[in-house]
């Protein structure tokens, strides 16, 4: 799987993601393990009184992996963290289907939550997925 990827509908899970994580050779020094899934909402479209139903997701592959690469190496040098774990659905989500997991494994609480938040705000803001 990859600490990061790019995947289709049905492609990951947090499951997956939690698992993989765990098995870092360094895990056993890690005493905090955060997470955030992002899913698909059901917001309002325009004045009409329509709802969102799905969303489509696009990347530029090539770029975005790359993207997700460098972030990860970023964030992980930080003080207390072990390992980071991004992934991304590139495909048509429905309402309440998770588009993004991020998994932040750490020495403690305090070192995990600051990264996964910068790790979700620079995801949407860094990396070439649109919707």
């Amino acid at each position: 799987m990859g600490a990061v990827g790019l995947h289709s509908r049905g492609g990951i899970s947090l499951k997956q993601v939690i698992d993989e994580i765990r098995k870092h050779p360094d895990s056993a020094r890690a005493g905090a393990l955060a997470t955030f899934v992002g899913r698909v909402r059901e917001d309002p479209v325009g004045h009409s009184g329509g709802k969102v139903r799905y969303l489509e997701y696009e990347a530029f592959e090539e770029v975005a992996i790359r993207k997700l690469r460098e972030l990860r190496n970023d964030l992980v040098r930080r003080e207390g963290i072990v390992d980071i774990s991004i992934h991304h659905v590139v495909d048509r989500l429905g309402v309440g289907e998770e588009s993004l997991i991020v998994a932040v494994l750490g020495t403690h609480r305090r070192f995990v939550f600051p990264v996964l938040e910068e790790a979700v705000e620079r995801v949407k803001r860094e990396i070439p997925i649109w919707k």
